[in-house]
């Protein structure tokens, strides 16, 4: 009995398999039909991420993933009821636009300027950081009325027929000072028509970084450089030729002492310049009372103040002057500016600390004002909007003499950008400095 119902259970009809062969064979000729219709959404998709990645820095992994998941909802969208109906789906204007519509959306979530092209070079579609960088520009007109390079121009008409990608620099001078990457590729290889995608990336604040960088190891190095030769000069003399000469050891001893600590101040400036960088994004906020930070201040430098023979000033102001910051960076601020007024002022003179309230005017919040006034020999007016530069003096050899490190002026006008504060500087030859910080009042930040 089992041996005769056997043969029949393992045995199908034909049709049957006939019917399944038909079915996935309808639906592999579907998928194909849909990934054909939508091939130059494909392409576009497969550029874009592929400029992202080259130029954007967007992880490969994950513009791959995106590309892959693009393609597989091209493919997998719901059925219709039939594949002709599917088929004049894709080809309607309505679906058309549909999908251009999302074109559209993805190119606007681009944080980097996008501009479509004709063949021709005239303007299909940019997308809103492109609008913001070009003020002038508008879907219909040609490229070259807001970027006019001949590098970039170039690219542009090479394109069509290039059939690949190109990355060219260029550097614009008006309204601003600006360096720009452009990567200009052809959505269509192979033809002289297509469209073309140029994507474009800021370089100004990249190059203006390395640049900062670049003067400021150079100007570190070169302030080490000087005191690190006088103690290996005097350290070689006194192992050889004055080895035994006591009063040659009495000579450069001091000497040596003053160079280390040259380099000691250094380094300390430089450790406290990069630690006031790296928050320099984040305001602080403490509730201070700046009458709390002047008298911290005066207390401080009171021994500096008696050994140079000066008098230190102090006018408080008439109530708690409450400010949102950071207690020890804004003493830090007063102390670097009366030690400058010291160092630079006429020895015996007066140096003073006088404050101010400024009451708000309209939108502008009330703001607490603290002068460092010296009467030292003044400063030339040319010389002013560069004093807060790193490593920038008036006199090289005197503020070396006096043991300045040109950082000090640096140091407060990034504490003050941090606290969202200003630094007013009002100075004349022969009439001293008044050195001006302020910083808005509590309520009003």
């Amino acid at each position: 009995m089992s041996d005769q119902a056997e043969p029949g259970a393992r045995t199908l009809p034909p049709s049957l398999f006939g019917r399944a062969g038909q079915a996935v064979a309808r639906g592999l000729r579907v998928l194909a039909a849909r990934l054909w219709a939508s091939l130059w959404q494909v392409v576009a998709v497969a550029v874009i991420m592929a400029a992202l990645a080259a130029v954007a820095h967007l992880p490969v992994a994950l513009a791959l993933t995106a590309f892959v998941s693009f393609v597989a909802a091209v493919v997998l969208l719901p059925r219709q009821d039939s594949d002709q109906a599917f088929n004049d789906a894709l080809e309607s204007p309505i679906a058309l636009g549909r999908t251009a519509s999302a074109m559209h959306v993805m190119a606007e979530a681009l944080p980097d300027p996008l501009i479509l092209l004709s063949p021709a070079g005239q303007v299909l579609f940019c997308n809103a950081p492109a609008r913001g960088l070009f003020a002038s520009l508008r879907e219909g007109s040609h490229i070259s009325s807001v970027i006019r390079t001949p590098e970039f121009l170039d690219a542009v008409s090479a394109a069509p027929g290039l059939g690949e990608a190109v990355t060219v620099s260029y550097a614009e001078r008006v309204p601003v000072g600006r360096r720009m990457a452009a990567t200009v590729a052809p959505l269509t290889q192979g033809t002289e028509s297509g469209d073309i995608l140029v994507l474009l990336r800021d370089l100004t604040e990249g190059e203006r970084i390395n640049q900062m960088r670049a003067d400021f190891i150079a100007n570190a190095s070169h302030e080490l450089r000087t005191p690190l030769a006088s103690l290996r000069g005097f350290i070689e003399t006194l192992q050889s030729s004055a080895k035994e000469d006591n009063g040659a050891r009495e000579r450069f001893l001091p000497i040596m002492a003053d160079q280390a600590s040259r380099m000691t101040r250094l380094i300390d400036a430089l450790l406290s310049l990069s630690r006031v960088e790296m928050n320099a994004h984040v305001p602080p906020s403490d509730l201070v009372d700046l009458n709390d930070v002047m008298d911290h201040s005066k207390d401080t430098l009171e021994p500096l103040v008696s050994d140079m023979d000066f008098q230190l000033e102090v006018s408080r102001f008439p109530r708690p002057a409450m400010v949102l910051g950071d207690r020890d960076e804004l003493v830090q601020v007063l102390q670097n500016l009366v030690h400058n007024a010291l160092k630079y002022g006429d020895k015996g003179g007066k140096v003073r600390m006088e404050a101010k309230h400024i009451p708000s005017l309209g939108r502008q919040a009330g703001r607490y004002a603290i002068a460092v006034i010296d009467n030292g020999p003044g400063i030339a007016p040319e010389h002013l909007p560069r004093l807060t530069e790193r490593f920038y003096r008036v006199d090289v050899a005197s503020s070396r003499e006096k043991g300045g490190t040109g950082l000090g002026l640096a140091i407060v006008k990034h504490i003050l950008n941090r606290h969202r504060g200003e630094l007013v500087i009002a100075s004349e030859p022969g009439k001293g400095s008044t050195f001006t910080i302020m910083v808005n009042e509590a309520g009003g930040v």
